[in-house]
């Protein structure tokens, strides 16, 4: 099941779309568009992860593959999320940032603190205990 959620501007554009799917134990928010803080991505953003930490989710993937932007403000989010989910036994990884948005994780050093990745099989397997997936 894929639930989406989307914030218009001013002009009826969407700047961000968040589709939510599950895969075993693991959430994967896949972002569309850009999150910042003048156009009001930041609330749609923040909320949808707050919801889900709070329903129980402890392993979450952020797919950012098609995230064109985010501001320090959507970087503060990931790392609250990050934080939350790290005091409660739960973890964060993100998946693919690319041009503006790998520029800005980057320099706001957050690829220093979470895990990121370029394949969606191997984030998905990072969330597993080691062996997991090893054959008797």
């Amino acid at each position: 099941m894929v639930e989406e959620f989307h914030e218009l501007d001013e002009r009826g554009v969407v700047g961000l779309l968040i589709s939510i799917r599950k895969f075993g134990d693991v959430t994967i928010l896949d972002l569309r568009g850009r999150s910042t803080f003048n156009d009001g991505e930041r609330e749609l953003l923040s909320s949808r992860l707050e919801g889900l930490v709070a329903n129980g989710v402890r392993k979450l993937l952020l797919n950012l593959a098609d995230l064109t932007q985010i501001d320090s403000s959507g970087v503060s989010i990931i790392a609250e999320t990050y934080v939350s989910l790290k005091q409660q036994g739960g973890r964060l990884r993100l998946l693919g940032p690319r041009g503006r948005v790998l520029q800005v994780l980057t320099v706001l050093r957050l690829l220093d603190v979470v895990e990121s990745f370029e394949d969606e099989a191997q984030a998905l397997a990072s969330f597993q205990p080691l062996g997991y997936f090893a054959r008797p």
